[in-house]
């Protein structure tokens, strides 16, 4: 993997994890000018296609957050455009983006996660919000937690432990999207994986455990001092390598592509996912980078190489 690529590193745009994507651009971009690559970062604006066309990389790592990073749009578009860019394909990332959706075909697989339930914020209004608000409190059992069904960062999650909680979560949610995801709370660690595709195929890094003064919300992800990472997990090598296969069947069931993370509650000696990002983020703070720096000393690789494999895989496709 001698030969220097020519590599567009689009973040940014106009959702709201737009900072939380420049600073991911700009982290990847520094790794691979590092590694001798020809590396611009561009900025989901106006001049986006004009700039690419300009630049005519020989591939695009799409670092957008959030809605039209993760549902399928940004994918659609470099797709459109005849570019070749590392991640999931747009129909991947359209289902797995969608909690509902990809809960429900990772319960195909047998693999275990909350019990959910997802309404759009019209159903509110024609049913009448009251109503939905005492049937939901009336039928599920509390803790729950409420968030958009598209997203990322923890934006518009909430932990509802009493139903007189669950208005304002509501209220929280919608803020960031138009259909809100309900789910059971699973008591338990959190853990995450990170899976590569090398050249050799899919590649699960080892489990990351996060541990919090409370909610691993965006204040927790983003600012030092409320989070606190194992890195790797401390649980059995049993248990590791149980979430490590689960992780490996999601991605696939999933049919996620380049680099992905599966986030999991354990519960007992029981892995639940919880979601699925087909953009993680890419942050001195994020999990993802922590993930690949530990593969990096253990395998003997630097990180500037693990990201060209990751290019040049993806290329080779």
């Amino acid at each position: 993997m001698n030969e220097l690529l020519t590599i567009a590193v689009v973040a940014g745009g106009l959702t709201h994890e737009r900072d939380v994507s420049l600073s991911s651009g700009r982290r990847v971009e520094k790794t691979l000018r590092e590694a001798g690559h020809h590396v611009k970062l561009l900025d989901v604006d106006g001049n986006l296609l004009q700039r690419l066309e300009s630049m005519n990389p020989h591939i695009i790592w799409p670092l957008v957050h959030g809605a039209t990073g993760e549902d399928g749009s940004i994918q659609d578009l470099l797709s459109l455009a005849g570019y070749t860019f590392l991640g999931s394909s747009a129909n991947a990332a359209r289902i797995a983006s969608n909690k509902a959706l990809s809960q429900s075909l990772l319960r195909h697989q047998n693999i275990l996660t909350p019990l959910s339930f997802t309404f759009p914020q019209n159903l509110f209004r024609e049913v009448g919000p009251c109503y939905m608000l005492d049937l939901i409190a009336d039928k599920l059992r509390f803790p729950l937690v409420v968030k958009p069904h598209i997203g990322g960062s923890a934006l518009g999650l909430s932990v509802v432990k009493t139903a007189s909680e669950l208005p304002k979560a509501m209220v929280d949610c919608f803020a960031y999207g138009e259909l809100a995801h309900i789910e059971s709370y699973i008591e338990g660690r959190e853990v995450t994986v990170t899976i590569l595709d090398m050249k050799e195929g899919p590649v699960a890094l080892r489990p990351i455990e996060i541990q919090t003064d409370g909610p691993y919300d965006y204040d927790a992800r983003y600012f030092a001092g409320r989070a606190m990472y194992f890195n790797p997990a401390q649980i059995s090598p049993d248990l590791e390598q149980k979430i490590i296969d689960t992780a490996l069947t999601a991605h696939k069931t999933l049919r996620l592509q380049g680099i992905s993370r599966i986030d999991f509650i354990i519960s007992g000696d029981q892995p639940y996912v919880i979601d699925t990002n087909v953009a993680p983020g890419m942050t001195e703070t994020s999990l993802a980078p922590q993930a690949i720096e530990y593969y990096s000393q253990t395998s003997g690789q630097s990180i500037q190489n693990i990201y060209t494999e990751l290019l040049f895989t993806a290329l080779n496709q």
